[in-house]
């Protein structure tokens, strides 16, 4: 049976990473990410992308600088560039589409 939210998480997380690739080398407001991310899935929300990057920094992937006015500043690690620009090994976990 096809689990279409553990489609929707893995896909989020590399859609996240290629915005975030394509936005260094300045480090995004999560605004620019949300935005982005609604316009493949135009019911995401602020909550679940926050949950993705949460789990992408857990992994190394990118960075979260969480403002005291309550919004986050996310950029990509170096290891979050080599999985964007299939320079590494993806783990499980993301939806990585293979090389082409």
């Amino acid at each position: 049976m096809i689990d279409a939210a553990k489609i929707r998480r893995e896909s989020m997380r590399w859609y996240i990473l290629l915005t975030l690739n394509n936005a260094r080398p300045v480090d995004p407001h999560e605004a620019l990410v949300l935005s982005t991310i609604q316009g493949i899935y135009s019911d995401a929300t602020q909550h679940e992308v926050r949950r993705e990057l949460d789990y992408l920094k857990d992994r190394s992937l990118v960075t979260i600088d969480k403002q005291p006015s309550g919004v986050w500043v996310t950029g990509l690690t170096h290891y979050g560039v080599d999985i964007a620009e299939y320079t590494i090994e993806c783990n499980p976990g993301i939806a990585r589409p293979a090389r082409g």
